[in-house]
């Protein structure tokens, strides 16, 4: 008979090679879920499945794995999710987040804090994701974990508490942990001092008679607050040789919140990750908030009705075929064919809102088959990559000419490139990644189209006010039209057009931020369609555009550097050719720290000669931050066929229409 346990869903975070894979290798091995720990070097590791992250030691794509810890009613089932640490893949992070209960940050006791480690923690604490740090590689030569604790606190700018150190042989592989123990009176006194910072309560029994404040009070305040996000416990140790786990892993037991989902509750769950077999069906993975899902029961996704022909359950270690999934399960499903990330299964969970928490792409490329004659294939292979990365931005010019996608870096590229002649047999080439800009409308600008006159084709009139709106307000849809002079279903489609017209505004590129207003509208009752309307729209919307004006913004990354100071001279001109703003550098230690901007397309540039800029010693935290007027003239080829070159535009809209 199956022990009922309760459900944590867990990820594993870190910045690039600070030992989060190995960690959750060794988590397996000591819940007995494998019986040999994999090495990432090796490529034997569980979770980096696929042949590339073998092969590059690094991870791309998020895995899942099950574990249980403990016996009886108090046992856990963790479903672990293993997510990448390269900055080029944290929309697979993104998508994670919203489906955790908690987290594990892992910090390099060599590397100490890094830049990813930093956007990580900021995120975390900004969605309130309860969290515990673990300082890897103790067991490494370089490894100080008393310096990196102070890091800790000192950059990432959350409330910790230390709960153990390395006794002997720090930097080796006999370097051994030890957790503080209760009659460790700086210990427990440093966890009162952190804890009554969040509970007056603790504190006022503190003040009235200290003997009441037991130790066991102290762990009991220190999990409710670890689990309100609080305060985040610090463990040290190595994943490889594997002292300071069983801490860690008590530490995930009693500290982190277990799902508080309604099994009994209306059916509600999101897709986080979509695969593709060989065999070329889908295969969704979905946490699910609320209610039950069955197998061959049909039930919404993302609007539309869906039926799983087959479902497996992440549990013991192994993912199990069964005919249903609860509330607080992961699983994977299979038969929905049209399904893609994000969408939500029954109704949208009412607190985990799906939302973008990191930057979009700021780089595009155009992708080049080394055959013209695989254009075709090209694109289908690109298609399917894109159902299970959207922010890849698949755009394709009307003559089917050009494929270009979105890109958070050159790492990407690599392993797009990779991808593409390993999984789908299509070699390609790339040309220079250049900067995804935005438009921004500069004035008011109107135009319109009467039916009948003035040589308008279509059976439809429309007039459209274009002007500039608050930024973030994205673009807003008004009406000065009288309610009733249109009927509903040629509104909705003059305004859809709009929402998809200005993805390409006078330079071809996206144009947010603006108040779109509906000044004129007529119709022809006997033959006028939404297709007339959704034909014209885009002439009329252009011409206003044209008339109001857009200023080309590029992309901008907020940067930190930090360099030895003795690399001032060589790393100031360096900023200044990479076209950086910068503020004055500020000594910390035998170091200067630079922070300012740089333009998106000459980030990698910077990372790519900062070793030999700094002798091998700089530290580069970049991250997107805003658009400004572009420096440069930059327009991107169209893909809508040009409503700009009206002869052009009326030629294919006749032929549609």
């Amino acid at each position: 008979m199956r022990t009922t346990s309760r459900t944590l869903n867990l990820g594993i975070l870190a910045h690039v090679d600070a030992g989060k894979t190995s960690l959750t290798e060794r988590l397996l091995y000591a819940a007995g879920v494998i019986d040999e720990i994999g090495s990432v070097e090796a490529g034997s590791t569980r979770t980096d499945s696929l042949e590339l992250e073998r092969r590059r030691g690094i991870t791309i794509k998020t895995a899942v794995a099950n574990f249980l810890l403990g016996n009886g009613g108090s046992a856990v089932s963790v479903n672990l999710v293993d997510t990448p640490g390269h900055p080029d893949f944290i929309a697979e992070v993104e998508r994670v987040l919203g489906v955790l209960d908690g987290a594990v940050l892992v910090v390099s006791a060599v590397e100490g804090v890094q830049p990813q480690t930093r956007v990580l923690m900021r995120t975390l604490k900004r969605l309130g994701i309860p969290s515990l740090l673990f300082i890897n590689k103790a067991d490494r030569r370089g490894a100080d974990d008393g310096r990196v604790l102070h890091e800790i606190e000192r950059r990432l700018d959350v409330p910790v508490i230390p709960m153990g150190r390395i006794v002997d042989g720090i930097g080796t592989a006999e370097a051994r942990a030890e957790a503080f123990a209760p009659e460790d009176s700086a210990f427990t006194q440093r966890l009162l001092d952190a804890l009554t910072l969040h509970d007056d309560t603790l504190l006022g029994a503190y003040v009235t008679d200290a003997r009441c404040v037991t130790y066991e009070r102290l762990r009991a305040a220190l999990a409710a607050q670890t689990r309100r996000g609080q305060i985040h416990p610090v463990y040290v140790g190595s994943a490889i040789t594997g002292t300071g786990i069983p801490e860690l892993i008590e530490g995930v037991r009693e500290f982190l919140p277990t799902g508080c989902d309604d099994a009994e509750g209306p059916l509600s769950g999101r897709v986080f990750k979509v695969e593709r077999r060989g065999s070329g069906e889908k295969v969704a993975y979905a946490r699910m908030f609320s209610g039950e899902l069955r197998v061959r029961e049909r039930a919404p996704v993302a609007g539309r009705e869906g039926k799983v022909t087959d479902l497996a359950v992440f549990d013991r270690g192994t993912a199990e075929r069964r005919v249903s999934v609860r509330a607080g399960r992961i699983a994977m499903l299979r038969g929905l064919a049209d399904v893609r990330i994000g969408d939500v299964i029954g109704r949208e969970p009412d607190d985990r809102p799906y939302q973008h928490v990191f930057a979009p792409p700021s780089l595009e490329t155009v992708v080049v088959p080394a055959d013209p004659a695989d254009k075709g294939a090209l694109h289908l292979a690109l298609t399917q990559l894109a159902e299970q990365d959207p922010l890849i931005g698949l755009r394709q010019d009307p003559e089917g000419r050009e494929l270009s996608v979105s890109l958070y870096g050159e790492v990407q590229k690599e392993v797009l490139a990779t991808t593409l002649a390993e999984e789908h047999g299509l070699a390609v080439t790339f040309r220079k990644t250049v900067p995804i800009c935005v438009e921004r409308v500069a004035g008011t600008g109107t135009a319109h189209e009467i039916l009948g006159h003035d040589g308008n084709p279509f059976l439809a009139s429309v007039g459209l006010r274009v002007e500039p709106g608050p930024p973030g307000g994205g673009v807003v849809f008004r009406r000065e039209v009288e309610l009733g002079s249109l009927p509903l279903g040629y509104m909705r489609a003059v305004e859809e057009t709009v929402h998809v017209t200005l993805r390409q505004g006078l330079y071809g590129w996206q144009v947010p931020d603006c108040v779109v207003t509906m000044t004129h509208s007529g119709f022809c009752s006997i033959r006028s369609t939404a297709g007339e309307f959704r034909g014209l729209t885009p002439l009329v919307l252009m011409s206003a555009l044209r008339r109001a004006g857009t200023v080309v913004h590029e992309p901008m990354h907020r940067f930190r550097l930090e360099f030895p100071q003795d690399a001032y001279a060589a790393v100031s001109p360096a900023l200044a050719r990479r076209r950086a703003l910068t503020s004055p550098a500020a000594a910390l230690g035998d170091t200067y720290v630079v922070e300012g901007h740089i333009p998106a397309d000459e980030v990698h540039g910077l990372e790519a000669e900062l070793p030999d800029l700094t002798g091998g010693e700089g530290v580069l935290e970049t991250a997107f931050d805003h658009h400004r007027p572009a420096t440069a003239p930059r327009s991107r080829e169209r893909t809508d066929h040009n409503p700009l070159h009206r002869e052009e535009y009326l030629l294919h809209a006749h032929r549609r229409v």
